[in-house]
Order: C-alpha cells, then sequence, then structure tokens
C-alpha cells in the first residue's frame, strides 16, 4: 500500500518556510505522495475553513518539486469549474514534466457558493461544467503533442452518487474524502455496480482519510476512517487494503485553521504511523 499525506496549504501558520518542511518531512518519513487542497478566492464561506493564506496548488507543487525528490505532489482536490480546461491541462502537463513525471491530478466539482460567485462560474452548472473540462483536457493530453508530459493519474473526488459515476466515466481513481469503513464498504460496491451497469473498468479505490490518533479507542459507530489509537489506525488501513484500495492519503488536519501554527503536531501523528507499519510496506 502506497500512503500520501494532505499538507495544508493554507492558515495561519502557513508559509514558505513551513511548507518546505512539511514537504522534506513527509518525504523523508518515507510517505509516498504529498497533496495540497484548492481554492482561488478566499471568500467569507472558504476562510471560515481554510483562512488566508491559501497557496495555490499548480505554484506550490511546482515549488515543492524543487526541494524534493522522490515523492509524488498531487491535488486533493483541484476545483475543476474555476478555470479554463486547457490552462489546467497545460499546467499540468508541464508540472509533470518539470517534476520527473511525479503528479496525480486529484479533481473535484467545488462546494463554495460565494467563490463560484467571486469567478463568475455558475455554481448551479459545476457537476456539467467538471465532466466537460475533464473530457477537454483528457483529449488535449491524448491528441495535442503541445500538452503530453507523461502519464497523469486522473483521481476524481466527490462522496455522492454523481462523483461514483463520474469516476466510472472519466477517471482511473474515485478519491472519496473522510468516511467511516463501512461507508466506504457500501461506496466501493456501489462503485462497483456502477461500472458494471456502464460496462466500464473499475477505477481504483484512493480515498483520504482523517488521522486523529487517540490514546482510548473510539467505539462511536460513526468514528472515521483513520480516528482512534494507533491500533485502530493501522488496522482500518488494512481493511481498505482487504478493500482493493493500493492507495491511501491522510488527512491530519482537524478542521481548526489554528492547527497550523503547530505542525509538529501532525508530524508526529504521521511518524507514529510510518513506526507502527510492518516494514516490507511502503
Amino acid at each position: 500500500m502506497r500512503l500520501g499525506v494532505n499538507v495544508p496549504n493554507f492558515g495561519p501558520g502557513t508559509d514558505p518556510g513551513v511548507l518546505r518542511q512539511w514537504a522534506r518531512t513527509v518525504e523523508g518519513l518515507g510517505y509516498d505522495l504529498l497533496m495540497v487542497s484548492d481554492h482561488v478566492a478566499v471568500t467569507p464561506d472558504v476562510a471560515e475553513q481554510y483562512p488566508a493564506p491559501f497557496y495555490e496548488p499548480f505554484t506550490t507543487l511546482a515549488w515543492l518539486a524543487g526541494v524534493t525528490d522522490r515523492i509524488r505532489l498531487g491535488t486533493t482536490v483541484l476545483i475543476v469549474p474555476y478555470r479554463h480546461p486547457l490552462l489546467v491541462a497545460r499546467m499540468a502537463a508541464n508540472l509533470n514534466q518539470l517534476s520527473g513525471d511525479r503528479l496525480v491530478l486529484g479533481v473535484g466539482v467545488g462546494w463554495a457558493r460565494q467563490e463560484f460567485a467571486a469567478l463568475g462560474v455558475p455554481f448551479e452548472r459545476r457537476g456539467a461544467l467538471t465532466d466537460e473540462h475533464v473530457q477537454t483536457m483528457r483529449d488535449a493530453w491524448k491528441n495535442d503533442a503541445d500538452y503530453r508530459a507523461g502519464r497523469i493519474p486522473l483521481w476524481i473526488g466527490g462522496n455522492s452518487d454523481a462523483g461514483v459515476r463520474r469516476a466510472v466515466r472519466l477517471g482511473d481513481a474515485w478519491h472519496p474524502l473522510r468516511l467511516s469503513l463501512p461507508r466506504l464498504r457500501e461506496a466501493a460496491d456501489r462503485m462497483k455496480a456502477v461500472a458494471d451497469e456502464l460496462r466500464r473498468p473499475l477505477p481504483e479505490l484512493v480515498p483520504r482519510i482523517a488521522l486523529r490518533l487517540t490514546d482510548a479507542p473510539i467505539t462511536d459507530e460513526g468514528r472515521l476512517a483513520g480516528e482512534g489509537t494507533i491500533e485502530q489506525v493501522t488496522d482500518d488501513l488494512d481493511q481498505l487494503r482487504l478493500l482493493g484500495a493500493e492507495t491511501v492519503v491522510l488527512d491530519p488536519f482537524g478542521g481548526d485553521p489554528r492547527e497550523t501554527l503547530r505542525p509538529e503536531v501532525a508530524w508526529q501523528a504521521l511518524a507514529t504511523v510510518r513506526a507502527h507499519l510492518p516494514k516490507e510496506r511502503p
């Protein structure tokens, strides 16, 4: 199983030096993938959860590619309707080439109504726009030599039925975010049913799960995958592997922007997970 980390590229404690430390720490611990999130206009609905400064993902990943050697770099998730699809295709192809084929492009439809309004993008059409833009990007990578730069894995985010169907139709993988194990099992069954219905290959399952370590076990039925004692977390990873997940992204951000002022807490949790995994597992 390959393990990735969602790195906060926002918040009061985030600056270039901290982002560099995040990248070197995650790579140094032996993780396989470093991912960041996406917002363009930090409108009030965005700022409530992800306050400024918010570092733009392509710019940030291009810079982090230069301070890392091995780790793959990605988005979890790029909000597709915010940018022209040919611009995204070009930036992704260039970043993949400049980083030595290390890019993973996770994409989604977005949720922040005020941000859509600020960018002049119709919120009600975000699903249809995402479908159109992703197809345009795929066509550019396939048919235009100016856009070709290796194979860029395309992960489709979204926990809804529409997200599952989009992943089957257009993606290499489905990238659900922060669900419980029972819901992930249900969703994996749902994805297989959709793939059978559409007679399409089954995408990979590449979930992003929480990472919140506790001293005592969490017994609540709604416990998110990745929450609890280290034994619960490593068992969650084993269960996800049995579901067919060959890659899992750990998300140590708990939702309070002040956490970005204390990145060492997340780094310690990530080190603990690595220390408790079998040596043969990447």
